[in-house]
């Protein structure tokens, strides 16, 4: 008896320790989240943002089709799974292109129906509603931080960048060039990650004008996001230029980091795709890279030349480790791929729309953590 009895003991620690070892294996891969039955076939994800473990948002479009603009969609998680959000009063076709917020009660959300014609949504922690957009101004990115909500988009074919007041929009300067990304610290403390026409662009706004720096010249090189950890480290991705080539030739990815004095170029383990998220952790510094896209050289006389690269790459201030997303049965890769870090915790979402078969697409959510 107490050896059958040490025996059934033995053999539930080990149940304990192989579900506990399960349990940390999956905090430390990249796990596919369904989506809600409600979404409908052909639907994208274009950005998210989270205000903790039980609250974050998602916007993009559904029941697009090949002549159809679909119709803009929002999805919230409860800490149990994501929702579908009613937009009652909504009645455009188009798409949410993107989504920020200072608080759960001030969220905006990006948008542009199948005419072209911009829309402002805003969550006051109750419903959706219209919001005026600003005057003529074609939006195409909403994005917020220190307190700070700004707008970029553009206006008669000039980029414009607005900034909300607590009333109103108002106008900011616009640096040289094109501006895709910003990184808000304070009013008077923004970076800006975008391209001119003598190459990839950093920007910095002190509340006065914009100093602006070409941190890769060569031609065609642009940069889409960037992350300010302090006044001696910022980082900016993209993709870097290229001349020549043939048709459809991938894009090398661009990582450039700032060390208070210079710009310079960091490698990583891969050689094509577009850098399309720099997150931090909950100090602020660099936690995650993620490449859209990408892709390797094969083994010498393989065909095709290329194999999949990492989607997503952790630094942990000195290297970077590869992570690539899950098979998910019936779907391919992510053909974008957004990044919404948890605050307050190590959890990160992804957010995009992955390749699904005859050319069709899928929402593709994924978490880490």
């Amino acid at each position: 008896m107490a050896r059958r009895l040490l025996v059934a003991a033995l053999a539930a620690a080990m149940t304990i320790v192989t579900a506990m070892t399960s349990a940390a294996a999956d905090t430390q891969s990249w796990q596919h989240v369904p989506v809600p039955a409600q979404v409908r076939p052909q639907a994208g994800l274009n950005e998210a943002v989270a205000f903790g473990p039980d609250r974050a948002w998602a916007v993009g479009a559904d029941a697009v089709g090949r002549e159809a603009p679909g119709f803009p969609l929002v999805l919230r998680w409860d800490g149990v799974a994501w929702q579908r959000q009613s937009l009652a009063g909504v009645g455009w076709q188009g798409e949410l292109l993107s989504i920020a917020a200072t608080s759960p009660t001030a969220v905006w959300a990006v948008g542009r129906d199948s005419a072209g014609g911009a829309h402002l949504l805003r969550y006051d922690g109750i419903a959706w509603a219209e919001s005026r957009p600003p005057r003529g101004v074609v939006l195409t990115k909403a994005v917020a931080g220190g307190g700070e909500t700004w707008l970029i988009g553009s206006r008669e074919g000039a980029q414009v960048l607005l900034r909300w007041d607590g009333r109103g929009w108002r106008d900011v300067p616009v640096p040289p060039g094109s501006v895709y990304g910003l990184h808000i610290l304070a009013a008077d403390d923004v970076w800006a990650a975008g391209d001119t026409a003598s190459g990839a662009a950093v920007s910095h706004w002190n509340g006065q004008a914009w100093q602006q720096t070409i941190v890769d010249a060569f031609p065609r090189s642009g940069l889409s996001s960037v992350l300010a950890v302090s006044p001696t480290e910022v980082w900016a991705g993209g993709t870097a230029g290229f001349v020549g080539g043939p048709v459809g030739r991938p894009i090398p990815p661009l990582l450039v980091r700032w060390d208070g004095q210079t710009w310079n170029r960091v490698t990583v383990p891969t050689d094509f795709g577009a850098i399309s998220s720099l997150v931090p952790t909950t100090s602020g510094a660099l936690a995650w890279v993620a490449v859209a896209r990408s892709q390797k050289w094969g083994p010498p006389g393989s065909y095709p030349p290329f194999v999949p690269g990492p989607d997503f790459l952790a630094w942990n201030g000195q290297s970077f480790t590869e992570h690539s997303e899950p098979v998910v049965p019936g779907e391919g890769g992510s053909s974008v791929v957004r990044l919404a870090p948890v605050p307050g915790t190590a959890t990160v979402w992804s957010v995009g729309r992955a390749d699904g078969p005859e050319g069709t697409f899928a929402p593709r959510i994924l978490r880490f953590g």
